[in-house]
């Protein structure tokens, strides 16, 4: 579904790539993380999908078409992203700022259909945010606003999801209910492609993982494949050791004191 290939990204002015030849594949009804310390290239490539930064080299397409040929109310029917960050220029009440998930489908002057708004309503049920539709969105925490971007999201749709740090600011109930319905998202039919740096969530629940170091993949494969103690250690550069999650039995990371 989504697919990059030896991509590289350079900022401007800068000393070296973000991202140096990475590739990676999002399948449809799966969930793929990219993982990696701060500063490694993860949400750069979010950045470079959505073309809010320019890629130096490689080539990232949605299924065979390169992004950079599709028109961008196209590409969001297809592809719906949550990025790490977002600032509205006036305030919104909740239900409204949902709503905008239906634009890339609507345009400037079509009216909201009944499917539209069905779309909506389901959106804000499946995370939990219908209970405060009515509010602004500057009333709401951290936590409540990061649930109503992922209620956008899923208004507006399409056969991909690709979210930057979904669980920020969430508590532990509300990180499972977002990972939860990732999962079954994937399972009916979407590809999730995720960034996070929640890796023990990740190791529960992806089906791919992408390790990025300076702008490189240090590691690719299955959770297990990826959790290594002695991959993690070089790229996090902390001590720590890898054990069994007891619930799953899914490879989890536990950092050492120094």
């Amino acid at each position: 579904m989504i697919h990059l290939e030896n991509v590289i990204v350079r900022y401007p002015r800068a000393d070296a790539n973000a991202v140096s030849g990475v590739s990676l594949d999002a399948a449809r009804g799966a969930i793929t993380a990219v993982v990696g310390p701060n500063g490694s290239g993860k949400s750069t490539l979010v950045r470079a999908l959505i073309g809010r930064v320019a890629i130096t080299g490689g080539a990232i397409r949605v299924d065979d078409t390169d992004v950079s040929t599709i028109a961008r109310d196209a590409l969001a029917r297809r592809v719906a992203v949550v990025t790490q960050r977002e600032e509205l220029a006036f305030p919104l009440h909740v239900a409204d700022y949902v709503a905008l998930g239906r634009f890339p489908h609507l345009g400037v002057w079509r009216s909201a259909t009944e499917r539209d708004r069905r779309a909506i309503d389901n959106a804000m049920d499946m995370t939990g945010v219908i209970v405060f539709a009515d509010r602004r969105v500057d009333s709401l925490s951290g936590g409540e606003w990061q649930r109503v971007r992922f209620a956008r999201a899923l208004a507006q749709g399409g056969d991909a999801l690709v979210l930057d740090e979904p669980t920020a600011f969430l508590d532990v109930a509300h990180e499972m209910m977002v990972f939860e319905l990732l999962h079954r998202l994937s399972r009916a039919g979407q590809a999730v492609l995720l960034v996070s740096h929640q890796l023990n969530l990740v190791a529960r629940f992806a089906d791919h993982m992408v390790l990025l170091h300076h702008g490189t993949v240090a590691a690719a494969g299955t959770p297990a494949t990826v959790m290594r103690a002695d991959v993690l250690e070089r790229v996090y550069e902390w001590p720590l050791v890898v054990t069994r999650d007891p619930a799953v039995g899914a490879p989890a990371l536990v950092p050492l004191r120094r």
